[in-house]
C-alpha cells in the first residue's frame, strides 16, 4: 500500500505562556489542555487567555481526554485528573515506566508513545494493562485519535517533521509534512486540524495545505 502524502500549513500560533517547554497536548472541544514541566494548563485559543494552571509535578510527556477526566503521563504513571480543580482521582502505571511521550484517548483505551522505542501501546483505561503494540520506523512524539484512526507526530533532528495517519497494524496510510522545527504534543480538532507542540512554548493549530 502506497503512502499519502500531503503537505500542512499553520493556520493559527501561540505562545500562551513563555518559552518554558510544552509537552503534551488535549482538546476538550474549547480549552486546548497541555503540559509543561510541573503543572497542567488550560489556554482558551479564542481569547488567546490562559483559563487554569494546575500543578501536577514532573507533567513532562503525554496529555489526553475522556469527555470527562484528563490523562496525564508523569514519572512511570498516567494520573486521571479533574480539570475543574486539579484533583487526582486514579493512577496508572505507564507502559514505558517514565519512558513514554505521547497520549491519547479513544473507546476505553489510551495510546501511549515511547519516543526512542518508536512503539505506540494500546493501553487499557481502567487497569494499564497493555493489550496491543505498534511499531513505527520514526521516533514517535504526540500521539492523537481521530475519527478512529491513529495519529502520531515524528521530530528528529536533521529530517522533516511529520504528522502520520496509521493503519490498524501501523502502516503509515498518510503524512502531512510541517514546516516546523519541532512537533512534541498533537491533538486532533474532529475538523481536520491539529493542535501541536512545538519549540519555544509555542502551540500551533495546522492543517493539510489547500491543494495539496
Amino acid at each position: 500500500m502506497s503512502t499519502s502524502k500531503h503537505a500542512a500549513e499553520i493556520v493559527r500560533e501561540y505562545r500562551p505562556l513563555d518559552e518554558g517547554r510544552i509537552h503534551g497536548v488535549t482538546y476538550d472541544g474549547k480549552l486546548v489542555w497541555f503540559a509543561r514541566d510541573n503543572e497542567l494548563v488550560a489556554f482558551d485559543p479564542e481569547t488567546e487567555k490562559v483559563v487554569h494552571r494546575h500543578p501536577v509535578p514532573a507533567a513532562n510527556a503525554g496529555t489526553a481526554f475522556d469527555g470527562e477526566h484528563i490523562y496525564q503521563l508523569a514519572s512511570g504513571e498516567i494520573l486521571v485528573i479533574q480539570p475543574s480543580d486539579g484533583r487526582i482521582v486514579r493512577r496508572l502505571p505507564s507502559p514505558g515506566k517514565g519512558q513514554d511521550s505521547g497520549m491519547a484517548w479513544a473507546d476505553g483505551y489510551l495510546w501511549v508513545g515511547q519516543y526512542y522505542d518508536s512503539k505506540i501501546h494500546k493501553v487499557d483505561a481502567r487497569t494499564g494493562e497493555v493489550v496491543k503494540t505498534l511499531t513505527s520506523d520514526r521516533f514517535v512524539t504526540g500521539v492523537s485519535c481521530v475519527d478512529g484512526a491513529l495519529w502520531h507526530g515524528v521530530s528528529e533532528e536533521g529530517k522533516p517533521s511529520e504528522l502520520r495517519r496509521l493503519a490498524s497494524d501501523g502502516t503509515v496510510e498518510e503524512t502531512l509534512s510541517v514546516p516546523v522545527k519541532f512537533i512534541a504534543g498533537v491533538e486532533g480538532t474532529g475538523d481536520g486540524g491539529f493542535w501541536c507542540a512545538g519549540e519555544q512554548g509555542h502551540l500551533r493549530l495546522v492543517r493539510r495545505k489547500r491543494g495539496s
